[in-house]
């Protein structure tokens, strides 16, 4: 019989996101964790669009941060 393979681990590497970057990582993570614990579609978007039901350790992008990000995208 044959060894199993073992299964590469995914990481993501620190390319130095902003942080309005990793708010929309963390955002897309939420809604792929939450379809996988079976909520259909529709729940689990309502329950992204819904600040109240993120966790507390979740900060949300501030209007610098957001200003900050644009900022630099015009720069390059």
């Amino acid at each position: 019989m044959a060894t199993p393979r073992k299964r590469k681990t995914r990481t993501v590497v620190d390319e130095g996101y902003s942080k309005l970057d990793e708010y929309a990582i963390w955002l897309h993570e939420y809604h792929r964790s939450l379809r996988r614990a079976g909520f259909s579609n529709d729940n689990a978007l309502w329950l992204v669009a819904t600040k109240e039901s993120f966790p507390d350790w979740v900060q949300e992008p501030t209007l610098n941060d957001i200003r900050n990000h644009i900022e630099d995208e015009e720069d390059e």
